[in-house]
Order: C-alpha cells, then sequence, then structure tokens
C-alpha cells in the first residue's frame, strides 16, 4: 500500500513538473508571436492590440501561474523581463489612447499585476526581482521597456534562456552606440537619465559612467569628457 500510494505522488509530482515546463516553453512561444506580431522598429501596435487582444491575454494568463526560481536564472530573467514588457502594454492597451504610460495614475509604482504567482507592481518586477536578486546586471536597464520613446526600444522577439545572454549584450550594445541615446558634443557627453536615476548600477567596482559605456561602445569616449543628462521622453512608442 505504502509503495503504490507513494507511486501515485511520484506520478502526480512528475506530471506537476511537466505541466510546469510546458507551460513556460509555451509562455516564451507565445510571447514571440506576440512580439512578432504587434512590435515593429520598437514601437508597438497598441491599436491593433486592442482591437485583437485574445494573444496578449492568452499569454498573461499563462504567465499568472509560472513560478520559476531565481536560482535557474535564466528562465528567471527572461521570464519577468518578458512578463514586464508585456504588462505594460496590457497597461497601456487597457488605457488606450494615452499620450504617455505617467498619464495612468499608479502605473509604475500602484497598480499590481497578476504574474508569476503573485500580485505585483511594474517597480517591483525591476528593483525586487531583477535588480534585486541580479545587482550585478546592469544590462536590464536596456530590455526593460516603460511604454516611454526615452527608454532602449523594445524587441519584436521574446527573450528567451537560450538566447538571454546574446540578447542582453546586443540590446545594450545597440542602445550605447546609437547617437540618439548617447549624444557627444566635443568634450560633453550627455547621458539617458536612466544613468543617473540607477547610477549606482553602472559605477560598480569603482568603474565611471562612461567606463561602463565604453565597455560597448565601438567609438570610446573621452574617459574625461564632461558628463550630463538630457531629459526623459516618455511619449508614448506607438507605431501611428
Amino acid at each position: 500500500m505504502k509503495t503504490t500510494a507513494f507511486l501515485k505522488l511520484g506520478i502526480l509530482f512528475l506530471g506537476f513538473q511537466i505541466g510546469s515546463a510546458q507551460d513556460v516553453t509555451d509562455f516564451f512561444s507565445k510571447s514571440d508571436t506576440f512580439f512578432t506580431t504587434y512590435v515593429k522598429n520598437g514601437l508597438v501596435d497598441y491599436k491593433a492590440i486592442q482591437a485583437n487582444p485574445e494573444l496578449l491575454l492568452e499569454v498573461l494568463d499563462l504567465g499568472k501561474t509560472i513560478s520559476i526560481s531565481k536560482s535557474d536564472a535564466k528562465n528567471y530573467q527572461a521570464f519577468w523581463i518578458n512578463g514586464y514588457n508585456l504588462h505594460v502594454i496590457k497597461g497601456i492597451v487597457d488605457n488606450y489612447p494615452v499620450k504617455s504610460p505617467l498619464d495612468i495614475k499608479g502605473f509604475f509604482d500602484k497598480t499590481k499585476r497578476d504574474i508569476g504567482g503573485k500580485q505585483i507592481t511594474l517597480n517591483d518586477i525591476e528593483n525586487k526581482l531583477l535588480r534585486g536578486n541580479f545587482p550585478q546586471e546592469a544590462r536590464f536597464h536596456f530590455v526593460l521597456v516603460c511604454a516611454g520613446l526615452g527608454c532602449p526600444p523594445i524587441i519584436n522577439e521574446a527573450y528567451t534562456p537560450e538566447r538571454l545572454e546574446s540578447q542582453l549584450e546586443r540590446q545594450t550594445t545597440l542602445a550605447l552606440n546609437n547617437s540618439n541615446f548617447i549624444k557627444t558634443k566635443g568634450r560633453k557627453v550627455q547621458l539617458s537619465q536612466i544613468f543617473e536615476w540607477y547610477k549606482g548600477d553602472f559605477t560598480q567596482g569603482g568603474k565611471s559612467e562612461i567606463d561602463y559605456v565604453n565597455q560597448f561602445r565601438e567609438e570610446k569616449l573621452d574617459t574625461s569628457a564632461k558628463i550630463g543628462y538630457y531629459p526623459y521622453d516618455w511619449s508614448l512608442n506607438e507605431i501611428k
């Protein structure tokens, strides 16, 4: 009897693991289809999503009960990066038409999103689950997209554990070589306010902000350049 009971429990546990793994696989796959369909040239077709929200709702419904341990770092990070970007889009679609995410009260810090078995704000996904658990990974800032044009552009694919390292590296490199994102004039450098707000992320180990940027630059910045920060553009990253 005991053997039979343990066997049944083992089968149930295995079934749960397989089901959970399948949900994670489906989440990444459907997220990829969603971003491919509705993102183009770093902009989001919010109007089209609002007219046909089924795929977004299906992906987010899958994400509600998925639980990934932070020890499974690549799966965990990819899941929460996608989850953040998807819920930003959902928040905009729910209020569309809108000119900026800042026009929506509590968008980042008050409204709780149903994902990963949690009720959690966008700020807490970014600052507690991602930055908090992986404090050395400053490249998160170039893949978490806040719906403003001041953010590095959203990509038309999902972040996946298999591709995450190359995706983080690619998006950071693209942003930091973009003359609209890093603005230079003589010996003056204008950085995004992301570098002002999260300065500690970019100056770990005694590095300067320019040291961080130069890791990814083809044309290196003068390390003695005077740093300033240009105003963040919160205009909506929409396809018009």
